[in-house]
């Protein structure tokens, strides 16, 4: 456990060599042992050698079928290739397998998304949040499943939390914007546009949205 340790810190740190070394050492010494493949796996897909990842998954799965980081990694290596239907199979096996983290959920969250499944995605980001409810990455995208399902109440309350653990997050501020308007509140919608354009200037649809609800005041003005 210890030289797996070492080498998954290494691998951390960007130390791609000496993580290769001690999990190669783990693999030596426990060749029956899937996680010393897992965590091979893992670092090959760091390294954006998808291949050689692929059969040290393969090979940790052969030795236990039940071993649902092996398929968490296959769902990642798919993910990145934009093979979005493969990366759910193997997220969802994950789970099957017993893996009960915040990660995998969201990022089968994720892979449906992807497809436009969205209200599919919905049940495992809000499995993710459950796990894992300080998560400002997994309360975003669990607000935009909200937004994409139409509870725009739900959204606006999530992208406020977002906002509570990160104020400068720029995207919860612009769909916390939209998410106003259609409250119809536009005054606070253009506080949040303004704030998302203030936060990161070249967010484009931010500072669309900004200009287009100011043309509006402008207008009912006249």
């Amino acid at each position: 456990m210890e030289k797996t340790n070492q080498g998954i810190e290494y691998m951390q740190e960007g130390k791609f060599e000496e993580a290769a070394s001690c999990f190669n050492e783990v693999i030596e010494e426990s060749p029956k042992d899937p996680v010393g493949y897992i965590n091979f796996g893992n670092l090959l897909l760091h390294m954006n050698d998808a291949e050689r990842a692929k059969l040290f998954f393969e090979k940790a799965i052969t030795l236990d079928e039940k071993a649902g980081t092996a398929y968490y990694g296959l769902g990642n290596l798919y993910f990145e290739q934009d093979d979005f239907k493969q990366a759910q199979t193997y997220y969802q096996k994950a789970i099957d397998s017993g893996l009960e983290e915040a990660d995998v959920y969201f990022m089968l969250g994720m892979a449906l998304q992807q497809q436009e499944y969205n209200k599919l995605s919905l049940a495992y980001f809000q499995r993710a949040k459950e796990l894992n409810p300080k998560d400002e990455a997994i309360l975003f995208q669990y607000g935009l499943a909200l937004a994409q399902t139409d509870q725009i109440k739900l959204a606006k309350e999530t992208f406020e939390t977002v906002l509570e653990l990160d104020p400068k997050h720029s995207d919860a501020h612009y769909n916390l914007g939209v998410a106003y308007l259609f409250k119809d509140d536009v005054e606070k919608a253009l506080t949040h546009l303004s704030t998302a354009v203030d936060i990161q200037p070249d967010h484009v649809l931010a500072a669309e949205t900004k200009a287009t609800v100011e043309t509006l005041i402008e207008q009912s003005k006249q």
